[in-house]
């Protein structure tokens, strides 16, 4: 048996892209729902596709100015 074609199931989907939206800073339950313990989580653990991460950051980090996270 070649093993060489294995085919990962668990790849998560960005949620970004799926639902058609961008993060934003007004919505406060949405961005915690991507961090952990007052941390951005990775984008590994997110499951977001680069442009989202990047996007996410940015806006986590507007919220923790003006104190809405």
């Amino acid at each position: 048996m070649n093993n060489n074609n294995k085919v990962r199931n668990n790849v998560k989907k960005c949620y970004f892209c799926q639902n058609g939206e961008k993060p934003s800073y007004k919505d406060e339950e949405e961005l915690k729902q991507f961090m952990y313990d007052g941390k951005i989580q990775s984008r590994y653990e997110t499951g977001c596709c680069a442009k989202h991460q990047k996007e996410l950051a940015r806006e986590i980090k507007r919220a923790r100015k003006i104190l809405l996270v």
